[in-house]
């Protein structure tokens, strides 16, 4: 039933929650999976240049945290068995990168956490999950931790 699961990380305990569920239903359809982390390459357009960091700051870290994301989530699916596929994209929305990457590589399931946000927080941090459900037209199973 489902052939390719997308999984979007982001090094958190929510996505790890993801990636456990993601294992769970690749073994049980034979599933290969594709985990991706997203940067935002101008995350500060708008900001005053005394709040940010260099573009070239910036990106290195943003690089090294997805690099230590991606690895930790294609060590778990490694360690039980699943096919996986790593890639850090760029993108100007998490959830653009992510619903961008599920209609490329034709996903047929998209696994990801929710950090279950409510009130002020959601309205001022957004929501990433709600944003990919609201857009994609591909199955999404959301998972809290």
């Amino acid at each position: 039933m489902f052939k390719h699961i997308l999984v979007p990380v982001d090094g958190s305990s929510t996505s790890q929650a993801a990636v456990s569920k993601a294992i769970e239903l690749a073994k049980a359809f034979g599933s290969t999976v594709t985990v991706i982390y997203v940067i935002d390459p101008y995350p500060f357009t708008g900001v005053g240049t005394d709040f940010a960091y260099g573009q070239a700051e910036y990106l290195s870290a943003a690089t090294a945290e997805a690099n230590s994301a991606v690895h930790a989530a294609k060590d778990s699916f490694t360690a039980a068995g699943v096919t996986v596929n790593t890639s850090i994209i760029e993108a100007h929305t998490a959830w653009r990168g992510i619903v961008e990457a599920g209609e490329s590589l034709q996903a047929d399931l998209i696994v990801m956490g929710s950090h279950g946000r409510s009130g002020l927080e959601k309205l001022v941090l957004g929501s990433v999950a709600q944003a990919v459900l609201s857009h994609t037209k591909q199955p999404v199973l959301v998972t809290r931790s």
